[in-house]
């Protein structure tokens, strides 16, 4: 049969020499973008062998994007990379700064045999549910960042589970699975005993929390910190209407509103770190610098990144903490 050969005096098992042949098909040139291979049923029949050796190698070679199969058409030539021994689904759910140093360092920290293809969900679980979807078995790992969806492990059991990873919250319905997460209440608690030093000077601690993407677990750790070390505290849903003080110091998760209580102590000539005090979440370059700098509650989103190529090449079925500290600066 064109284009496959099959020796059975080999010590090689048959789905590899099926993956092997395309291979040297592709190499030889006899192989291009959009040649149609041999069907399931064909090879099958030709070197009697089971439906599900072939499919073992059919998948295989879906799953690092060589071939593709059109419904009652059957598999075409999809890739001529054949040197790619890892491709990556990666859904994530926004791009931002701290996303993107993510996205970056788990790049930097793969093998050059991977080819990695990242998507966003931006919060809305149809596309969440679709993108999926469409990725199940074109790909050899997945990477989902579920965010604020709940009950998803029906739509991710539809993955090859041992090729699962999920990223940045830790869910209970996927506990199964090999995660790299934030500990939010946990952060967020232990880096203000931290910075205990710096918030006892402040007569009044106020958390901004809009919810909806924001981790709850921000503000149970805040709330955790005030009630147990008997600091005055509010929280409120948004800056609208709102008047500042002086003494009191400001915990904001959106940088929208990181800029607007920047302006607004500027307004009212507050002198940070010593009239006022704020605090953001997720450490960026550009804090560093914003009003001589921005004191932040930050996981290490490199070492995330690093984590997780780590986890994808050692098949890892670890759940890990990914480390948070508070970086102290002029705003507090």
């Amino acid at each position: 049969m064109k284009n496959i050969q099959i020796d059975d005096t080999l010590g090689i098992p048959k789905y590899r020499q099926i993956i092997n042949s395309i291979y040297q098909g592709i190499l030889s040139g006899n192989l291009k973008v959009g040649d149609k291979i041999p069907s399931l049923n064909q090879i099958c029949v030709e070197f009697e062998l089971s439906r599900d050796t072939v499919m073992v190698a059919f998948n295989e070679l879906k799953a690092k994007g060589i071939i593709n199969s059109i419904p009652g058409k059957g598999y075409y030539i999809n890739s001529t990379e054949v040197n790619v021994d890892q491709r990556i689904f990666l859904l994530f759910d926004e791009l931002n700064a701290f996303k993107e140093d993510v996205y970056t360092s788990f790049l930097n920290s793969l093998d050059t045999k991977s080819n990695v293809d990242i998507y966003f969900h931006h919060f809305n679980f149809q596309v969440f549910k679709d993108l999926i979807s469409e990725a199940a078995g074109n790909y050899t790992s997945y990477v989902i960042m579920p965010a604020t969806f709940d009950q998803t492990s029906d739509i991710i059991s539809i993955l090859p589970k041992d090729n699962v990873y999920i990223l940045d919250r830790k869910k209970e319905d996927l506990s199964d699975y090999p995660v790299i997460y934030q500990d939010f209440e946990g952060d967020v608690f232990r880096a203000l005993e931290n910075g205990k030093d710096l918030l006892e000077k402040y007569r009044k601690l106020v958390m901004v929390f809009p919810g909806g993407k924001e981790p709850e677990g921000r503000m149970i750790g805040f709330e955790k910190f005030c009630k147990k070390n008997k600091m005055k505290y509010e929280v409120v849903r948004s800056l609208i209407d709102r008047t500042i003080e002086k003494g009191e110091a400001y915990f904001v998760p959106s940088d929208r509103n990181l800029v607007k209580l920047v302006k607004m102590a500027d307004a009212n000539c507050f002198k940070l770190g010593e009239d006022f005090g704020i605090v953001s979440f997720n450490d960026t370059m550009l804090k560093e610098v914003v009003a001589g700098g921005i004191t932040t509650i930050s996981t290490d989103f490199q070492l995330m990144g690093q984590n997780l190529a780590k986890m994808i090449s050692d098949r890892s079925k670890s759940q890990i903490s990914n480390p948070a500290q508070l970086i102290r600066r002029k705003s507090l």
